[in-house]
Protein backbone atom coordinates (compact mmCIF):
# COMPACT_ATOMS: atom_id res chain seq x y z
CA UNK A 1 0.00 0.00 0.00
CA UNK A 2 1.09 3.50 -1.25
CA UNK A 3 1.59 6.19 1.79
CA UNK A 4 0.72 9.66 1.26
CA UNK A 5 1.45 12.38 3.85
CA UNK A 6 -0.49 15.70 4.14
CA UNK A 7 0.82 18.75 5.67
CA UNK A 8 -2.13 21.27 6.68
CA UNK A 9 -5.02 19.06 5.67
CA UNK A 10 -7.84 20.80 7.81
CA UNK A 11 -9.87 22.35 5.07
CA UNK A 12 -9.97 23.01 1.61
CA UNK A 13 -7.48 21.40 -0.49
CA UNK A 14 -5.43 19.61 2.06
CA UNK A 15 -8.97 17.62 3.47
CA UNK A 16 -10.12 16.95 -0.35
CA UNK A 17 -6.88 15.58 -0.81
CA UNK A 18 -7.06 13.12 1.90
CA UNK A 19 -10.34 12.33 0.75
CA UNK A 20 -9.21 11.27 -2.46
CA UNK A 21 -6.31 9.56 -1.63
CA UNK A 22 -8.01 7.27 0.90
CA UNK A 23 -10.95 6.52 -1.96
CA UNK A 24 -8.23 5.25 -3.90
CA UNK A 25 -6.82 2.94 -1.06
CA UNK A 26 -3.51 4.77 -0.43
CA UNK A 27 -2.69 4.89 3.48
CA UNK A 28 -2.80 8.70 4.34
CA UNK A 29 -0.75 10.42 6.93
CA UNK A 30 -2.11 13.89 7.68
CA UNK A 31 -1.90 16.76 10.10
CA UNK A 32 -4.15 19.67 11.44
CA UNK A 33 -3.86 22.19 13.74
CA UNK A 34 -6.81 21.59 15.64
CA UNK A 35 -7.65 18.32 17.87
CA UNK A 36 -11.35 18.50 16.53
CA UNK A 37 -9.47 18.61 13.07
CA UNK A 38 -7.47 15.38 13.57
CA UNK A 39 -10.59 13.72 15.22
CA UNK A 40 -12.29 14.42 11.10
CA UNK A 41 -9.45 13.28 9.85
CA UNK A 42 -8.78 10.05 11.58
CA UNK A 43 -13.16 9.43 10.38
CA UNK A 44 -11.95 9.58 7.25
CA UNK A 45 -9.49 7.09 7.22
CA UNK A 46 -6.31 8.88 7.83
CA UNK A 47 -3.69 8.60 10.84
CA UNK A 48 -4.02 12.43 12.16
CA UNK A 49 -1.19 14.38 14.18
CA UNK A 50 -2.08 17.55 15.73
CA UNK A 51 0.85 19.96 14.47
CA UNK A 52 0.87 23.90 13.99
CA UNK A 53 3.65 24.48 11.11
CA UNK A 54 4.73 27.50 12.99
CA UNK A 55 6.25 25.70 16.02
CA UNK A 56 9.25 24.23 16.15
CA UNK A 57 8.89 22.08 18.51
CA UNK A 58 5.84 20.76 16.91
CA UNK A 59 7.84 19.91 13.91
CA UNK A 60 10.78 18.68 15.43
CA UNK A 61 8.10 15.92 17.64
CA UNK A 62 6.17 15.30 14.00
CA UNK A 63 9.97 14.44 12.67
CA UNK A 64 10.41 12.06 15.53
CA UNK A 65 7.02 10.20 14.77
CA UNK A 66 7.65 10.09 10.86
CA UNK A 67 11.09 8.23 11.92
CA UNK A 68 11.94 5.25 9.66
CA UNK A 69 8.34 6.10 7.39
CA UNK A 70 8.89 5.76 3.23
CA UNK A 71 6.60 8.47 1.85
CA UNK A 72 5.31 7.42 -1.66
CA UNK A 73 4.31 11.36 -1.69
CA UNK A 74 3.88 14.18 0.32
CA UNK A 75 2.25 17.65 0.60
CA UNK A 76 2.86 20.60 1.70
CA UNK A 77 -0.48 22.42 2.08
CA UNK A 78 -0.46 24.53 5.28
CA UNK A 79 -0.55 28.24 4.51
CA UNK A 80 -2.51 31.64 4.79
CA UNK A 81 -3.19 34.71 2.54
CA UNK A 82 -2.78 37.78 5.13
CA UNK A 83 -3.43 41.20 4.36
CA UNK A 84 -5.00 42.03 0.80
CA UNK A 85 -3.69 45.35 0.95
CA UNK A 86 -0.29 46.43 -1.39
CA UNK A 87 0.95 48.58 1.26
CA UNK A 88 3.68 48.21 4.37
CA UNK A 89 2.62 45.34 6.03
CA UNK A 90 3.09 45.27 10.60
CA UNK A 91 5.51 43.39 11.59
CA UNK A 92 3.02 40.97 12.80
CA UNK A 93 0.97 40.52 9.81
CA UNK A 94 4.87 39.87 8.06
CA UNK A 95 5.53 37.16 11.14
CA UNK A 96 1.72 35.16 10.94
CA UNK A 97 2.14 35.18 6.68
CA UNK A 98 5.93 34.47 6.37
CA UNK A 99 6.49 31.88 9.23
CA UNK A 100 3.46 29.72 8.07
CA UNK A 101 4.29 30.06 4.32
CA UNK A 102 8.15 30.11 3.97
CA UNK A 103 9.96 29.26 7.44
CA UNK A 104 7.62 25.81 8.06
CA UNK A 105 8.34 24.61 4.91
CA UNK A 106 12.28 25.41 5.54
CA UNK A 107 11.71 23.57 8.91
CA UNK A 108 9.31 20.49 7.17
CA UNK A 109 10.96 20.04 3.90
CA UNK A 110 14.65 18.88 5.50
CA UNK A 111 12.43 16.44 7.88
CA UNK A 112 9.98 14.71 4.83
CA UNK A 113 12.12 15.15 1.36
CA UNK A 114 14.56 12.23 3.00
CA UNK A 115 11.61 10.02 3.72
CA UNK A 116 10.24 10.78 -0.16
CA UNK A 117 13.51 9.70 -1.51
CA UNK A 118 13.75 7.14 0.08
CA UNK A 119 10.89 6.05 -1.71
CA UNK A 120 12.33 7.65 -5.03
CA UNK A 121 8.80 9.20 -4.48
CA UNK A 122 7.40 13.01 -5.07
CA UNK A 123 6.90 15.94 -3.01
CA UNK A 124 4.97 18.67 -3.69
CA UNK A 125 3.71 22.12 -2.06
CA UNK A 126 0.97 24.41 -2.91
CA UNK A 127 2.35 27.52 -3.75
CA UNK A 128 0.66 30.27 -6.23
CA UNK A 129 0.38 31.68 -9.50
CA UNK A 130 0.72 35.18 -7.52
CA UNK A 131 4.37 34.07 -6.90
CA UNK A 132 5.37 33.97 -10.18
CA UNK A 133 7.73 36.96 -10.74
CA UNK A 134 7.21 36.69 -14.73
CA UNK A 135 3.89 36.47 -14.50
CA UNK A 136 3.24 39.72 -12.22
CA UNK A 137 0.81 42.06 -13.36
CA UNK A 138 -0.74 43.58 -10.29
CA UNK A 139 0.74 44.09 -6.54
CA UNK A 140 -2.37 43.35 -4.52
CA UNK A 141 -2.06 41.16 -1.84
CA UNK A 142 1.94 41.45 -2.20
CA UNK A 143 2.79 39.83 1.46
CA UNK A 144 1.02 36.90 0.16
CA UNK A 145 2.86 37.52 -3.23
CA UNK A 146 6.23 37.22 -1.79
CA UNK A 147 5.62 34.64 0.81
CA UNK A 148 4.88 32.33 -2.36
CA UNK A 149 8.14 34.14 -4.33
CA UNK A 150 9.84 32.63 -1.21
CA UNK A 151 8.20 29.50 -0.87
CA UNK A 152 9.32 28.25 -4.63
CA UNK A 153 12.87 29.26 -3.90
CA UNK A 154 12.83 26.86 -0.65
CA UNK A 155 11.60 24.46 -3.01
CA UNK A 156 14.02 25.33 -5.70
CA UNK A 157 17.00 24.45 -3.13
CA UNK A 158 14.93 21.54 -1.99
CA UNK A 159 15.00 20.38 -5.34
CA UNK A 160 18.61 20.24 -5.80
CA UNK A 161 19.25 18.67 -2.54
CA UNK A 162 17.08 15.81 -2.68
CA UNK A 163 16.76 15.31 -6.37
CA UNK A 164 19.86 13.01 -6.44
CA UNK A 165 19.06 11.29 -3.35
CA UNK A 166 16.15 10.54 -5.49
CA UNK A 167 12.74 13.00 -4.32
CA UNK A 168 11.35 14.61 -7.26
CA UNK A 169 9.99 18.23 -5.48
CA UNK A 170 7.74 20.14 -7.27
CA UNK A 171 5.92 23.10 -6.45
CA UNK A 172 2.10 24.00 -7.86
CA UNK A 173 -0.69 26.28 -8.60
CA UNK A 174 -3.82 24.74 -7.44
CA UNK A 175 -5.94 26.79 -9.76
CA UNK A 176 -8.57 29.48 -8.62
CA UNK A 177 -10.51 27.07 -5.86
CA UNK A 178 -13.89 27.60 -4.31
CA UNK A 179 -11.82 27.79 -0.82
CA UNK A 180 -12.54 30.28 2.24
CA UNK A 181 -9.11 31.99 0.28
CA UNK A 182 -10.38 31.54 -3.15
CA UNK A 183 -14.05 32.54 -2.36
CA UNK A 184 -17.18 31.17 -3.89
CA UNK A 185 -17.40 32.71 -7.07
CA UNK A 186 -14.01 30.75 -8.33
CA UNK A 187 -13.73 29.18 -11.40
CA UNK A 188 -12.81 25.08 -9.99
CA UNK A 189 -14.03 23.16 -7.09
CA UNK A 190 -11.94 21.77 -4.76
CA UNK A 191 -12.82 18.24 -6.15
CA UNK A 192 -11.77 19.07 -9.60
CA UNK A 193 -8.38 21.14 -8.61
CA UNK A 194 -7.47 18.19 -6.02
CA UNK A 195 -8.16 15.65 -9.24
CA UNK A 196 -6.00 17.51 -11.79
CA UNK A 197 -3.31 18.16 -8.84
CA UNK A 198 -3.07 13.97 -7.75
CA UNK A 199 -2.88 13.05 -11.57
CA UNK A 200 -0.25 15.84 -12.49
CA UNK A 201 1.79 14.51 -9.32
CA UNK A 202 1.47 11.14 -10.56
CA UNK A 203 2.48 11.95 -13.86
CA UNK A 204 5.68 13.76 -12.70
CA UNK A 205 9.33 12.35 -13.91
CA UNK A 206 12.19 13.26 -12.57
CA UNK A 207 13.57 14.89 -15.15
CA UNK A 208 10.41 17.41 -13.82
CA UNK A 209 12.91 17.92 -10.93
CA UNK A 210 12.60 21.68 -9.86
CA UNK A 211 9.65 22.69 -11.92
CA UNK A 212 7.02 25.28 -11.15
CA UNK A 213 3.55 23.81 -12.28
CA UNK A 214 -0.14 24.57 -12.95
CA UNK A 215 -2.68 21.61 -11.65
CA UNK A 216 -2.88 20.34 -15.03
CA UNK A 217 0.90 20.27 -15.52
CA UNK A 218 1.57 23.65 -17.52
CA UNK A 219 4.67 25.20 -16.77
CA UNK A 220 4.63 28.52 -15.21
CA UNK A 221 7.40 31.28 -15.28
CA UNK A 222 9.21 31.91 -12.30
Amino acid sequence: MSTVLILGASRGIGHELVRQYRADGWRVIATARKAADCEELKRLGAEAHQLDVTNAEGIAGLGWKLDDEKIDAAWLVAGVYGPDHASFPTEQEFDQVMHTNVLAAMRLIPIVAPLVAATRGKLAVISSRMGSIGERTGNQGSLYRASKAALNSVLADAALTYGPQGATCLTFHPGWVQTDMGGSAAALTVEQSVMALRATLAKAQPSQNGAFLNYDGAQIPW
